[in-house]
């Protein structure tokens, strides 16, 4: 009953008749069971074949100090590290992506987000020699990872917000392009450092899901 199922679908269930419940009344069993994250993901992964909404596991450190300690084991590298989340937001970053992209933290809070970052900023056509190439991954990159939240709200407002701000957006976002987050090279041009040409890899652990950790590493070709 505090699940919102009938006794009889939920011995259905138990006795694994070929029901197939859905991502919501597997999240619902979970709460009524009081189940941690861990086993909810568990659940997920065999009914669902994969986790849908991940939130970050219970961790003896906070999820925003965290971040911050792994992003700041990088503060003395000459290559762009930074933290982002689902939503594309920058959480924490080092002294080398505020010189290779952005000070971002002379930006309002509100505009710390690397895909409006990308489509919006003058900055970052400068920076970004392949501007156009990189800005489409980035939106069908963005679209992929949007999958795992479906009909999340505060996604679908950045959807109309990029579509008001950015003509390219509403044209790609058209496309339904759809790419998964694997390491590509990025062309970045500073006007004292030069140009170079890292490969962006993003690194998640289960603690800090949904945010990661975009790292650059060299490839030795500018």
């Amino acid at each position: 009953m505090l699940a919102g199922v009938s006794p009889t679908w939920y011995t259905y269930l138990e006795q694994a008749r070929g029901i197939q419940p859905s991502r919501e009344v597997l999240d619902s069993l979970a709460r009524v069971l009081r189940l941690s994250e861990d086993e909810r993901r568990y659940i997920h992964r065999l009914a669902l074949g994969g986790v849908v909404q991940a939130t970050p596991l219970d961790a003896e450190v906070p999820l925003e100090a965290l971040t911050e300690q792994v992003v700041g084991m990088f503060e003395e590298s000459p290559y762009p590290v930074y933290a982002g989340d689902n939503y594309g937001d920058i959480l924490a970053w080092n002294p080398a992506a505020c010189e290779w992209y952005e000070d971002w933290g002379a930006l309002p809070r509100e505009e710390r987000n690397i895909l409006r970052w990308m489509l919006v900023s003058p900055a970052a056509r400068t920076r970004l020699p392949d501007w156009e190439a990189d800005t489409r991954d980035a939106v069908a990159r963005w679209r992929s990872e949007m999958s795992k939240h479906p009909n999340d709200p505060r996604q679908q407002a950045q959807i109309a917000e990029f579509a008001r701000l950015s003509p390219e957006f509403r044209a790609w976002w058209g496309q339904h392009r759809v790419v998964e987050h694997r390491s590509r090279v990025r062309r970045l041009r500073h006007d004292r450092l030069g140009a170079q040409a890292l490969r962006i890899m993003v690194i998640y652990s289960p603690e800090i899901v949904p945010v990661g950790v975009v790292l650059h590493l060299p490839t030795g070709s500018r």
